[in-house]
């Protein structure tokens, strides 16, 4: 089986497993685990942030940020295809009533910051929601946010008193796309929440950064969300192996990606969008991407996608790997339409 629908599918290795079966644990609830907090504390130093708290998720992460900055009918601003807004399961305003403001995002996947500015509601008048945050996600959609665009982002939230908050699930695919440390892209930021079972191979977890005072309320919502995990060392533990082993490798997942799009794009019929890290996307004919989609299936490739094909890349799959979903393809392309051309 070749998967890749998302970095999320990646297992564990033995190192890893070893790392889990023989943590240090204790009572987290209580503080007592040390473990975590090793982990939140190796965090927090790395990304340049006074504390941080583990969480079961990206989207608890996420949603501890959100109801930490905001209150009952306050607002946040997001990326229309960003998680916070439209992969989350809405939960900002079902758990926190707090209102979404969508942004469309651009091609290089920013948000307008004027658009942003004219999103901005008011202050006092009775009619809309009060603007708190602005949510920025660095990757989105494999694309890495500018250091200057950063920099301009947080001039507009100062300007308006907004704080900002950094969805970092692939946090570290960036830092390595740029060739700088994480912490240089979470300076700006008032909050990072980064996932650890994504391309860093943890099988669960993520970590939200902040001020002290930030992360002792956010403490307090994650117990509020049930995700007070008590001996949760055993699950810390693959984090901190993941940051300690996993990191740099992240430079073949982009590698792979870059092979994956140059052989695809070789096909005619297939428009093919690469991205500096490990996303790919495919689009052409509804016919031929539902073709090609069958046709991985049955060959035990398994690819993702609503209105065109995303194939991500990571630690379960191989460079040898992407010469087989290649070739496969080409195969596909030459047989059912023998007058495109193949590889």
């Amino acid at each position: 089986m070749i998967d890749l629908r998302s970095d999320t599918v990646t297992l564990p290795s033995h190192a890893m497993r070893a790392c889990m079966t023989d943590a240090e644990v204790g009572d987290d609830v209580y503080g007592e685990d040390p473990t975590v907090l090793r982990l939140e504390h190796r965090m927090a130093h790395d990304l340049g942030f006074e504390a941080a708290v583990f969480s079961s998720s990206g989207t608890q992460s996420n949603l501890l940020a959100l109801l930490v900055h905001c209150e009952r009918g306050d607002e946040y601003i997001a990326g229309q295809e960003s998680h916070t807004y439209k992969f989350e399961g809405g939960g900002a305003a079902v758990l926190g009533s707090i209102q979404p403001q969508p942004i469309e995002v651009e091609a290089d996947g920013t948000l307008d910051l004027l658009r942003v500015e004219r999103a901005i509601k008011p202050v006092g008048d009775p009619h809309f929601a009060r603007t708190r945050l602005l949510c920025l996600e660095n990757t989105i959609g494999g694309r890495v946010l500018p250091p200057e665009y950063l920099s301009r982002a947080r001039a507009l939230v100062d300007s308006y008193g907004l704080k900002l908050h950094l969805d970092g699930a692939r946090l570290f695919n960036a830092a390595i796309a740029s060739g700088v440390e994480a912490k240089a892209i979470t300076k700006p930021f008032d909050s990072v929440s980064v996932c650890l079972s994504k391309g860093l191979g943890a099988p669960v977890g993520a970590v939200l950064c902040g001020n002290a005072q930030f992360i002792d309320v956010a403490r307090r919502w994650r117990k509020v969300l049930g995700g007070g995990m008590r001996q949760a060392g055993i699950l810390a533990a693959a984090g901190l192996y993941a940051l300690d082993n996993n990191v740099e490798r992240l430079e073949l997942d982009h590698q792979n990606a870059a092979r994956l799009a140059y052989g695809l794009s070789k096909l005619d019929g297939l428009s093919v969008r690469a991205t500096p890290t490990n996303m790919v996307f495919v689009t052409g004919e509804r016919a031929l991407l539902d073709g090609l989609t069958a046709m991985f299936k049955r060959n035990e490739i398994l690819v993702s996608g609503r209105y065109g094909l995303r194939l991500v890349t990571h630690m379960g799959v191989s460079t040898s790997d992407i010469d087989s979903v290649v070739a496969a393809a080409a195969a596909y392309v030459q047989c059912c339409h023998p007058k495109r051309q193949s590889v």
